[in-house]
């Protein structure tokens, strides 16, 4: 669980960085555009239109200030920190819950050697594949949070199998 925590939480922390970023680029490259888009946002919850134009105009004339309103507004995300405690623990039950089920599905249909090598192929494939959805999302590269995800899963499986040793299971 450990394991799988580090990898959400980083994924998260990295899938915000790159939303802020791509925002930061927008205001960059169109600060009209983005100017009025945030007058837009603010008409949207009731401003009448020439404050909301005011509000937008003074918000953006500081450019830390504009990205902060936009990813607030916009992303629904505070740049400068994570997201909830109640998204974290309902995606960290999800995923704990795939990630627990996908190793056992050979399981299902097998037994002994092949089963194992069938949790380990499935488990391998379910965690490089993971990953590299993550680094097409976040930017980061397919190919190294692949790596990451699957690492962090065979440290994990090898703790696990390492315990069931250790207290005498058998898959036999």
């Amino acid at each position: 669980m450990a394991a799988g925590e580090l990898v959400s939480v980083r994924a998260q922390d990295e899938l915000i960085e790159h939303e802020v970023s791509v925002e930061r680029g927008e205001i960059d490259a169109d600060p009209e555009g983005e100017r009025r888009e945030l007058a837009a946002m603010y008409e949207a919850e009731g401003v009448p239109p020439p404050d909301a134009e005011t509000v937008a105009r003074i918000l953006m004339a500081n450019r830390s200030v504009a990205l902060d309103t936009h990813a607030r507004l916009e992303l629904g995300v505070d740049p400068d920190r994570g997201g909830s405690a109640n998204q974290a623990a309902v995606a960290s039950f999800l995923s704990f819950s795939a990630g627990a089920i996908i190793p056992l599905l050979p399981w299902f249909f097998l037994t002994g050697t092949p089963a194992i090598v069938g949790s380990i192929v499935v488990g391998v494939v379910a965690a490089a594949s993971l990953g590299a959805a993550i680094g097409s999302f976040t930017g980061r590269g397919k190919v190294r949070t692949a790596l990451r995800q699957l690492t962090a899963a065979t440290v994990a499986a090898a703790i696990t199998f390492g315990v069931g040793a250790l207290l005498g299971v058998s898959t036999h």
